[in-house]
This record gives C-alpha cells, structure tokens and sequence, in this order.
C-alpha cells in the first residue's frame, strides 16, 4: 500500500527499519487504528534548510552551508495555493526562516489571505544585527513567534545547538518582550519550544511550562504565552547521532513503548498540509525530511486546484513513533 511504508535510509535524512521494532504501519493495523485526513486547516511552509545552526537534533539536517532556499516563483505559488483553500493559519519553518530573503514577501502576501501567521524561529538567527527588523516587522504584521529553547541549562543548549547560543536566545526573547511579545494583552504571541537535548522523551508540558515560566521571569524579567514540550524525531542529523552514539535501538525502543492511541486522533497531519521549500506536497513536515511525499507521488503546489480531499490516507512511516509517543505531536 502506497500510503504505509517502513523506512529505508537514503543517505543522511531518513531513518530506517532495522531495530527490529514493529512497523508503525502494522502498530496502527493491529490496533484497529486508522490515520486519514481532516479538513486542512494549517499550511506549513518550509522554506529552506539554510540555517545558521547545526543543531545536533534536527530532523532536516540543516545547517549554514544548505543550498534548498523557496524562491519568489515558489513564494507566489503557495500564495496562490493557500487563497485557493481558505487556510486557517500558515506554519513558516525552515532551516532557519528568517535567512530567506524571500520571508517578509511571503508574510505580507500571506496576511492578505491567511488570518493567521505563525514563524518558526531558533531566536539566534534573530540576534544577527542584519536581521533584527524581522521583529520590528512581524510585530506590524502580528505574526505568532514560535521559538526553540530546549533548555534552562546553558551547557545542555549549547552542546545540541553551538557555543554562545543560550545567551544570544536570551537577549533575543528580552528584545521580543520589550515590543510587547509574550505580555498579557498585547497580542503579540510568543510561544517557546523544548526538545531533549538527548536520546530520551520529554517532561510533562505543564510541568516544564511551570518552571520555564518560573525561572525566566525569575533569571531575566523574560515572559511567554505557551510552552511546548516534543520528542526529537529520529531523522536527519538526529538519526545520524543517534547511529554514532549507540543510542538508535533504545531510543527506538522508547518511542514505541511509549506509543499512546489517544494522540493518534489529535496528530497534526490530520489537518496540515506540508509545503518544501521546492513547492512539492507532505503530509507533515517530517515526511518532506524523510523524502515520503503526500499521497506517494510528487505533487507540485501549483497543481493543486484545491486543498487534499478529507478521508485521505496519510503517509507513514517508522519515524512515526515519535509522533505518537506520550502526548505526541498535537
């Protein structure tokens, strides 16, 4: 069946299928379980791998000498392709967003026709005196900023993401604060994300969102709205850690023993449609960084007359497991 394969390494961005572990194709045949699609909702929006980190965790491998970066042509395209659907938000990700020159293009297109916007940012990308208009802009556009910040602890972030990189986050939530992100009433929503910074699974969301919000109003006058807590998705430059250090089988081992039914039913794949920094169609953006496109075929964007049908299958793959693992991806 097209829609449920296993996954078969292929280079450095997939994972693959020999920790032995059931497939997740079976896992959720066996549980009497199906994974179609929703009404589509969000668009994601990758445009590029360029970035100026190479975080030990991320699933895309992206990283400062990365060559994929969306292009005007695609940026009008998607534009097009969310006015033809009516989407309910756009999800901007990447690599690092804020390095397409192309973003503040496809933020003011996008806000004619999307209500809301949301930006993916590693916060250091924004520190770079070049870029910090970005904030100023998507401050006057009210775009939803949804920042990585793993951890309280300096030395855990910097060995995942790179030497000086805690505090150049800091300093880059305190200016967000002081145009008035992450404070009651203004509008401006700052939410934080936070991945292990090893081979193992998340705290409790509430819990971590607690002494987040305790430590960097404490440490540093910082406020933010929401804080999420996911699993690191065995693909990509995570996956090749994961091989290097002896820790893929166990962690593998962890993610399904931990598989929770419940989250199938709120994954974010049911109702988002994932767009490559190229203009071709995933079901999420995990599948674009294992090379699994929507409906097993290469769709362009610009083919689309219509957002995909509901009642779709849903690509999926072993990589999956981190997805469904405790809360999972909601």
């Amino acid at each position: 069946m097209c829609a449920v394969r296993s996954s078969q390494k292929t280079g450095d961005i997939s994972g693959d299928n020999s920790s032995g572990l059931e497939p997740f194709a079976q896992c959720l045949s066996r549980k009497g379980l199906n994974l179609i699609r929703e009404q589509a909702k969000i668009l994601q929006i990758n445009v590029g791998l360029l970035c100026n980190q190479e975080c030990r965790h991320c699933h895309l491998s992206a990283g400062p000498t990365r060559q994929e970066v969306m292009d005007a042509k695609t940026v009008d395209d998607v534009v097009a392709f969310a006015r033809r659907c009516s989407f309910e938000m756009a999800d901007i990700t990447g690599g690092a967003p804020e390095l397409n020159p192309n973003l503040t293009t496809l933020i003011e297109k996008l806000s004619c026709v999307v209500p809301r916007i949301m930006l993916r940012s590693n916060l250091t990308a924004l520190h770079d005196r070049k870029r910090e208009f970005l904030m100023e802009f998507c401050k006057k556009q009210r775009v939803v900023i949804v920042a990585s910040f793993p951890s309280l602890d300096s030395l855990q972030v910097e060995s995942q993401r790179g030497d000086g990189t805690f505090q150049q986050s800091v300093a880059v939530m305190k200016k967000l604060n002081s145009l008035g992100y992450g404070r009651e009433g203004s509008g401006l929503e700052l939410d934080l994300v936070s991945n292990p910074t090893g081979a193992f699974l998340p705290p409790s969301q509430d819990q971590a969102e607690k002494r987040f919000r305790m430590e960097l109003e404490r440490r540093w006058g910082i406020v933010f709205n929401h804080l999420f807590t996911f699993a690191n998705v065995p693909l990509g430059r995570f996956w090749s850690w994961l091989r290097r250090s002896g820790n893929y089988q166990k962690y593998m081992e962890k993610l399904a023993s931990q598989f929770n039914p419940h989250a199938v039913e709120r994954l974010m794949c049911r109702t988002l449609v994932s767009v490559s920094w190229d203009g071709y169609l995933y079901d999420c953006d995990f599948n674009l960084a294992d090379g699994l496109p929507m409906d097993c075929q290469k769709i362009h964007v610009s083919e689309m007359v219509g957002p995909p049908e509901p009642g779709a299958p849903i690509a999926v793959s072993d990589h999956c497991y981190a997805c469904t693992a405790g809360t999972g991806f909601t």
